[in-house]
C-alpha cells in the first residue's frame, strides 16, 4: 500500500552532519542523565513488597494512597488494575520493618478507613490444606476490602532480576549485530546497532531525567523497541542495496536519499498506525500500562528519526559502497547504462 509517491529524492544526508551533531548531544545528555540522576527502579529490581486489595466499591485511589503515606513508609504507589474495585499498592524495602508486617499494616489501615477490623478466618485449600487467612470486617459481617494478594520482593532477587535483565538487553543488541552482519555488512551491522542503542539509551535519559519508574513493563518496551527499530533500519538498508543496483551512475549519498525517499509512504503508514495504538494504550490504558506505553511513544519517534539521521548517515560516514552489496561484474561494454549490474 502506498498512500503517495515522491518524484524527487528529498536530500536527507545533505543535512546528515547537523543531525548527527543533534544526535551526538542528545545522547551525551542522556547519558549525564543517567549517571548523575540514574533509574528510578520499580520495587521488582529494588525489593520490596505487593499488596493487592479488592474494594466492594470502586475504589478512591487518592484517598487510599493518602492513608498508606500517612503510615511513614516512604514512597508507596497505588494504582489500579483489572476492575476499578481491584488496587494495587507497592511498598519500598525497608529495612526496620519486616515486610509481613509492613503489609499487615497497611492491610489493617485501609480496613480500619472502611470501618472494618481485622480478624482470622480458617480456610481450606483446593489441595486439602488449611489455612488461616486475614479478613475485614464489618459488624454485619460484610467485607468492604479483601486482602488478594500479598508478596514479598527481597533486595536479592531484585539484583538478580536486574543482572538478568541486562543480559537480555546485551543478547539481544548482539543477536541484531549478528542479523546485520549476515544479512548486509559490518558497515550497516555497526550503523544498526549504534542506531538502536541510540534509541535505548535516549529512552533510559528521558527516565532517568524525569525519574519516571522504570520497572518490567518498561524493560519490556525497551526490548521491543529494540526490535522495532532494527525492522525500520534493515528496510532502508533494504532500499539501499537495490539502489545500488540499479542506478550505477548515483553517489553514496545520492541512492542513500533515494533509499529513505522511497520508504517515506511505508513509513507514514506503519508508524502512523503502531503510534496509535501505542496512543490508545497511553490515554486508556490505565497507570499499569502508562510507562510502558511511555517507553514505546519515546522508541518510535526515535526510531523512525535514527534509522535515516543516525543509521543511514553513519553507513554513509564508513564509507559503504556498491562494491559493498553488488557481488556482480561491472557491464564494461556500456558502464553508463543505469540499470548495467542490476539483478532485478
Amino acid at each position: 500500500m502506498e498512500l503517495f509517491r515522491i518524484k524527487r529524492d528529498i536530500p536527507f544526508m545533505k543535512h546528515a552532519l547537523v543531525f548527527n551533531a543533534i544526535s551526538f548531544l542528545t545522547f551525551a545528555a542522556a547519558v549525564f542523565f543517567l549517571i548523575t540522576r540514574g533509574l528510578h527502579f520499580s520495587i521488582e529490581f529494588t525489593g520490596g513488597a505487593v499488596v493487592e486489595v479488592e474494594y466492594s466499591h470502586p475504589a478512591e485511589i487518592l484517598k487510599t494512597r493518602e492513608h498508606i503515606e500517612s503510615l511513614g513508609f516512604g514512597e508507596v504507589q497505588v494504582q489500579n488494575f483489572g476492575t476499578s474495585r481491584d488496587v494495587l499498592i507497592r511498598l519500598p524495602l525497608r529495612g526496620d520493618i519486616k515486610q509481613d508486617v509492613l503489609v499487615d499494616r497497611v492491610f489493617g489501615e485501609l480496613c480500619k478507613v472502611e470501618g472494618g477490623s481485622i480478624s482470622q478466618r480458617q480456610g481450606v485449600t483446593e489441595q486439602g490444606e488449611t489455612v488461616s487467612k486475614q479478613i475485614c470486617a464489618k459488624a454485619d459481617g460484610a467485607e468492604p476490602v479483601k486482602l488478594s494478594r500479598s508478596e514479598v520482593v527481597g533486595p536479592s532477587v531484585g539484583a538478580e532480576l536486574a543482572a538478568d535483565a541486562a543480559k537480555a538487553l546485551a543478547v539481544t543488541v548482539v543477536g541484531i549485530m549478528i542479523y546485520l552482519a549476515f544479512r548486509f555488512e559490518w558497515k550497516f551491522a555497526l550503523a544498526g546497532i549504534i542506531a538502536n542503542l541510540h534509541d535505548v539509551v535516549i529512552i533510559l535519559g528521558f527516565f532517568a531525567f524525569f525519574q519516571w519508574e522504570f520497572s518490567l513493563p518498561v524493560l519490556a518496551a525497551v526490548l521491543a523497541v529494540l526490535g522495532y527499530s532494527v525492522n525500520e533500519s534493515v528496510v532502508i538498508f533494504d532500499r539501499v542495496r537495490e539502489a545500488f543496483r540499479k542506478y550505477r551512475k548515483l553517489t553514496t549519498h545520492e541512492v542513500i536519499d533515494h533509499a529513505i525517499t522511497s520508504t517515506m509512504s511505508r513509513t507514514i503508514i506503519t508508524h502512523g498506525c503502531t503510534q496509535l495504538m501505542v496512543l490508545s494504550m497511553l490515554i486508556f490504558g490505565g497507570q499499569t500500562l502508562h510507562y510502558f506505553a511511555v517507553a514505546l511513544t519515546i522508541g518510535i519517534l526515535f526510531g523512525i528519526y535514527s534509522s535515516v539521521f543516525v543509521a543511514a548517515a553513519i553507513a554513509m560516514w564508513l564509507g559503504v559502497k556498491r562494491e559493498d552489496l553488488v557481488k556482480v561484474p561491472l557491464n564494461k561494454e556500456d558502464p553508463d547504462d543505469p540499470n548495467a549490474g542490476a539483478l532485478v
